[in-house]
């Protein structure tokens, strides 16, 4: 049997790229037997870049690693609200674009994207402190200061570089759907998943053990799923009441506490779908959802899919 087609990624490198911009991607794309992905660093030429906080890059490939991409990773870089990028570089993003290529910016990278006239009238965000810089300096970009990532489809910014990975898992659950995204957040030691509505920081201080408790709170229903889970029972393991519950649950995950438990009964349900030979009624009453259609109701609605559909794509067997 022939091995699987890898999907082809590339990170470009501006001067002044912040390191970990860089190697988020990099690392989460690598090539591995389980990551069907090719990896190529490239900047606006082969050779020295010089990147940011005392790090330079030696990339291999230039701006033709573009045109044989499917994913570019544009990293942030340093005074992004400044300059553009040279226009070799935003004629290049717009040329892969054009040939369908994704275009991902981790941080400060959005400014490229945004160079590009790409993000007119859509949804972005970049890292907190520049997005009234971004907003400024491309006013048709509609700047979202209060969330991780955006996806808009064939274009994706995200914040600060925590975030990047955020994006990054977010792109393996729809290319591979999501044990293999799971896989990736365990061997990065990084959380399964955050969604993009999250937060990108509480701009207040928080007690430190109430944060606990919710975090403690998600892992203990993450393990009853399969039980009626409402909200006064989360609150009630939380130790608090049900309004201070949803109120800084929603600030801490972008979802409501039901919409979080509704999303996290429809990830193991994908998982169940792509791992195992379980039949769709007994997937739903492993997640908490009963019955077959109440799943399928679910599924369709949050994904846009049926689950036979997404077993036939993404189903790894046993």
């Amino acid at each position: 049997m022939s091995a699987p087609a890898l999907h082809r990624v590339a990170v470009l490198v501006l001067e002044g790229a912040k390191p970990l911009d860089v190697g988020i991607p990099a690392q989460v794309f690598t090539t591995r037997a389980s990551m069907p992905y090719e990896v190529r660093v490239c900047g606006a030429a082969p050779g020295l870049v010089t990147g940011g906080d005392g790090l330079s890059y030696h990339v291999a490939h230039g701006l033709e690693a573009l045109a044989w991409a499917e994913i570019v990773f544009v990293p942030g870089y340093r005074f992004p609200d400044r300059e553009d990028p040279p226009p070799a570089v935003v004629e290049a993003l717009v040329a892969a674009h054009e040939r369908g290529a994704r275009l991902a910016a981790i941080s400060t990278g959005a400014f490229a994207l945004a160079a590009t006239g790409l993000l007119d009238g859509r949804r972005a965000t970049t890292h907190w402190h520049y997005t009234r810089a971004l907003a400024a300096k491309h006013p048709a970009v509609r700047v979202d200061e209060n969330v991780l990532f955006v996806d808009e489809g064939s274009v994706l910014t995200s914040a600060g570089a925590a975030s990047g990975i955020d994006l990054c898992l977010h792109l393996l659950r729809g290319d591979l759907g999501v044990a293999a995204s799971h896989h990736a957040a365990r061997r990065l030691v990084a959380a399964p998943y955050r969604s993009g509505g999250q937060a990108q920081y509480v701009p207040r201080s928080v007690p430190e053990p109430l944060g606990e408790r919710f975090a403690a709170t998600r892992e203990w229903a993450l393990r009853h799923l399969d039980e009626p889970l409402t909200l006064r029972a989360l609150a009630r393991h939380a130790e608090v009441s049900p309004r201070t519950f949803s109120r800084r649950f929603a600030e801490d995950t972008g979802y409501t506490p039901m919409q979080w438990v509704m999303r996290a009964r429809i990830d193991v349900a994908r998982e169940l779908l792509e791992r195992s030979q379980r039949g769709v009624e007994q997937i739903a009453g492993d997640v908490g959802l009963g019955t077959g259609a109440n799943l399928r109701l679910h599924f369709q609605r949050i994904l846009g899919t049926t689950p036979s559909e997404y077993r036939r794509t993404f189903a790894k067997g046993e």
